[in-house]
């Protein structure tokens, strides 16, 4: 009697950690719920990062991973956009996964390959294989419902979407102005816009969509999203995924013994993510608007990004130390209410921790994920990619988060900075988004459990793969 072969799922994340912790964790998720094992295969532009190499390393046995042989990108102007890099990257990779995919398919039951938001062009390699591809949206409904309408919304505008007098109208979510939607839709001249729309354009061609959310957090979108229409892609909401496995690190345990020193929910966390920097100026204002406040908080610095401050610093040093931008005597003023770490903290530990009563985030749709799970209310300070949308619907619509306004230069003052830290921590409004966070705290946690719709929604993906 042939023996029967495991259902197994290829996985193609694009570059980008924030694009493949999420995967990460729902490759766990088939793993122990559904018995399906699975291959990552990563296209790449140049050598895997330690952060990449370390993810896997750390992934059960049923989980594997393949890097691609590096695609020269040689051609391509410095001043290029992330997504049309990324987009590059996998249609230089097709000729190479196909390779890999012939072998997974001769050797295991290969039921679906899985992409992330802008992967489409694997879509034909896929059928190639006679495999059903999926695509897993890393970020929120309100951003897949924009992906889903941008076809008919680059028909009907025909000008700039930042340059639009009334707000957009995004299926199922609340009007947002144009100059607030994602990085790469607001220069339409631009290859990145151009790469997006071609993505977005092929999305019906999926077998589906998961998308890393839940109804209670964005109701519209969803409910839009998955009304049957002829034609439309069903959509699953499989989120919240996150990383919640504590840190090896040996750099964690300064934070973390810190944090058992602070009162019950007293600190306020403060970081920009992995790829988020502010100018010096802002480090500056945003140094003495925490010393004013008078709050604890747990500061992850970085490096300045604007070009002043590297070349002072480079011209006496050959290192650069995040410490020596902040202003002088800060580190010993806010010495025992503060703490300020280089460039990294055990985020997932931080947040789940007792003493963490808020968190000022650049809004990345992981980060703001790990709020909603550990019910950590937030202040939002949005940078890049889809951010300002994240921060528009956590104030405007969940109304869980907080958001300092920038000056007529673009730089959010140090007294508008104290003036919202404090009323998150200690203030009216701070107690109204903390109790409306842990309501989606236990939303969150039921999603997930066995009988959760989260749960239930990626059974029926598994479902329609193993029926495929």
């Amino acid at each position: 009697m042939a023996e029967t072969k495991k259902t197994h799922v290829a996985v193609l994340p694009t570059p980008g950690m924030g694009h493949l912790i999420p995967l990460v964790e729902l490759a766990k998720r088939l793993v122990r719920l559904h018995n399906i094992s699975v291959t990552f295969i990563i296209p790449t532009n140049g050598p895997p990062s330690k952060a990449q190499k370390s993810v896997f390393d750390s992934l059960p046995a049923s989980i594997d991973s393949v890097f691609l042989p590096p695609v020269n990108l040689g051609d391509v102007s410095e001043d290029t956009k992330i997504e049309t890099l990324i987009s590059l990257t996998i249609v230089h990779s097709l000729p190479l996964l196909r390779d890999v995919l012939k072998s997974l398919a001769e050797k295991t039951r290969l039921v679906s390959l899985v992409v992330d938001l802008f992967g489409t062009d694997v879509f034909d390699v896929a059928r190639e294989f006679n495999i059903s591809p999926y695509i897993f949206f890393p970020s929120t409904a309100m951003a897949l419902s924009l992906f889903l309408y941008l076809p008919k919304l680059d028909e009907t505008v025909p000008v700039e979407y930042r340059d639009l007098t009334e707000p957009v109208k995004i299926p199922g979510c609340i009007p947002i102005h144009g100059k607030e939607l994602l990085d790469p839709v607001q220069d339409r001249k631009n290859e990145a816009y151009k790469w997006v729309l071609h993505h977005t354009k092929r999305y019906r061609l999926a077998g589906g969509i998961m998308v890393n959310s839940f109804k209670e957090l964005e109701a519209g979108a969803i409910k839009a999203l998955q009304e049957k229409e002829p034609g439309k892609t069903p959509v699953y909401p499989v989120g919240p995924l996150v990383n919640v496995d504590p840190s090896t690190k040996a750099d964690a345990a300064e934070c973390l013994t810190w944090l058992d020193g602070q009162p019950h929910g007293s600190v306020l966390y403060v970081s920009f993510g992995s790829g988020g920097t502010l100018s010096s100026e802002q480090v500056d204002e945003l140094a003495l608007g925490l010393e004013m406040s008078e709050q604890r908080f747990l500061w992850v610095v970085r490096s300045p990004n604007d070009k002043v401050a590297s070349a002072t610093y480079f011209s006496v040093n050959s290192r650069m130390d995040p410490f020596d931008f902040l202003p002088k005597g800060f580190l010993e003023r806010t010495k025992g209410r503060g703490l300020v770490v280089s460039s990294w903290a055990p985020q997932a530990q931080v947040l789940s921790h007792g003493s963490t009563g808020g968190f000022l985030t650049h809004c990345g749709w992981n980060s703001t994920l790990e709020s909603v799970v550990n019910g950590v209310p937030v202040i939002v300070w949005p940078l890049y990619a889809e951010q300002k949308m994240n921060a528009v619907m956590l104030t405007e619509d969940i109304k869980v988060a907080l958001r300092p306004k920038a000056n007529e230069n673009g730089v959010v003052g140090r007294e508008e900075i104290a003036r919202v830290v404090k009323g998150l921590m200690e203030g009216e409004e701070g107690k109204k988004v903390r109790y409306r966070m842990k309501d989606l705290k236990e939303a969150a946690a039921k999603v997930l459990s066995h009988d959760g719709s989260s749960t239930k929604a990626l059974a029926d993906v598994v479902h329609k793969w193993q029926n495929c």
